[in-house]
């Protein structure tokens, strides 16, 4: 029964709306107040000559000498257009393949994404984020949070999941705020309809999941839901090896599973605590695509010649217990009719689609987690303050103590050349 409905509700409204835009999300996502450059701007200015940074900086790189994180600092700070954006990121890229490279400051980051964003090279910010090893651009928290929401009010949602993405890589959903925002990213790229790769698949499955296990919600139930389904797919066609290559995910097979049990866990949460109707048909989608792949697959194994049924042999060997997975796909089918007669019957499935529910719950709940975060900024703000001080201090001195050293060494020297 419970598969009939979901087939005529598949086939009658979810092609339409599964997953589909709603409520348009933007300058309400996060206040104006957020994203303020005034704290910023108020620091104490460094001003610096940025060619002579430059200069000073080709030399040392061409002595073999490492150049010091204050310096990039400064540099990175004192950016004024966009073209000193492309002469920063080489720096940049340098000083990652430095011998300092372990020193680049957090604030040096903040103040990189920042700058970015301000001279309009948004696209630098992501690609040094999605490349960070080769950069050192891993920001915390609230940076995320400014380059998130700059995406989200444009609506470029592939760019924002992108940015979620690199959350989800460093394990990053710390803050509340973040969490919601990179589901809302998340609700709302899927509300597109994109046609996925399997490496997409395979990162919008994780950055789900993961985000989702954050969030005691509907909204966190049904992104665990849709990223264990994401995950299962792509197990299920490409084997668990493709699902946890630089994933921070569990390895051990059974993401359709794991995505059952979410289905479960739904009929034991709380009463306001619900599954979105559209994720539902979403899972039964991937079950029902996943078991016709299968089928055909069989039939065309069945017809083969001694060849590729040497080749399948082969092909199971390496892959036994994926393969193994694949043939549980009859019973989870079962399994999941069975679970959605049991939520229906509970009132447990929501009708609102998934980017409604995150809308819902960004709207509800952000507002009032920008003070807590905009203070912890504030203080974030005074220790890197702090810290800067510090380090131009120590440069002052160590600069003061090799000029004496210089002269102290000239003085001995002319002192040898009067007596020879």
């Amino acid at each position: 029964m419970a598969a009939s409905i979901l087939r005529r509700s598949l086939t009658a409204a979810v092609k339409v709306n599964r997953l589909s835009p709603s409520v348009s999300g933007r300058r309400w996502l996060l206040s104006a107040a957020y994203s303020d450059r005034t704290l910023w701007e108020a620091r104490e200015k460094d001003p610096q000559n940025l060619a002579l940074l430059a200069n000073n900086m080709d030399r040392i790189y061409e002595r073999n000498l490492p150049v010091s994180s204050l310096t990039v600092s400064q540099f990175v700070d004192n950016i004024s257009c966009r073209e000193e954006v492309d002469q920063a990121e080489y720096y940049l890229y340098k000083f990652r393949h430095s011998p300092n490279c372990w020193y680049l400051r957090d604030w040096t980051v903040h103040s990189w994404i920042r700058q970015c964003l301000k001279y309009g090279a948004r696209d630098k910010a992501l690609h040094t984020l999605q490349n960070k090893v080769q950069y050192g651009i891993f920001p915390d928290n609230f940076t995320f949070n400014l380059l998130i929401d700059s995406y989200l009010k444009d609506e470029d949602f592939k760019s924002a999941c992108s940015v979620v993405e690199e959350v989800m890589l460093q394990e990053a959903f710390d803050l509340p705020s973040t969490q919601i925002l990179s589901l809302y990213a998340l609700a709302s790229y899927l509300a597109t309809r994109p046609q996925l790769t399997v490496s997409q698949e395979r990162a919008l499955g994780a950055s789900l999941l993961i985000c989702g296990l954050k969030q005691e919600s509907s909204v966190g139930l049904t992104a665990q839901l849709l990223g264990n389904a994401l995950l299962g797919k792509v197990e299920m066609q490409k084997g668990i090896h493709a699902v946890f290559k630089v994933m921070p995910l569990f390895w051990e097979r059974g993401y359709l599973s794991r995505a059952l049990a979410v289905v479960e866990s739904a009929a034991g949460a709380p009463a306001d605590v619900k599954l979105s109707k559209d994720s539902l048909a979403f899972l039964d989608d991937v079950l029902h695509g996943l078991s016709s792949t299968s089928s055909d697959s069989s039939d065309s194994s069945d017809s083969s010649g001694d060849e590729s049924a040497g080749e399948e042999e082969r092909k199971e060997e390496i892959d036994e217990e994926d393969q193994a997975e694949r043939e549980k796909l009859p019973e989870y089918e079962n399994k999941f009719k069975a679970m959605v007669s049991q939520l229906e019957a509970q009132e447990k499935v929501d009708a609102s689609d998934f980017q409604t529910l995150a809308t819902s719950l960004a709207k509800q709940q952000l507002p009032s987690m920008e003070r807590p975060d905009l203070d912890q900024y504030e203080s974030l703000l005074g220790a890197w303050e702090a810290e800067r001080k510090q380090l131009i201090q120590r440069e002052r001195e160590a600069r003061r103590k090799a000029e004496e050293e210089k002269r102290e060494r000239l003085a001995a020297k002319a002192a040898l050349q009067q007596q020879a």
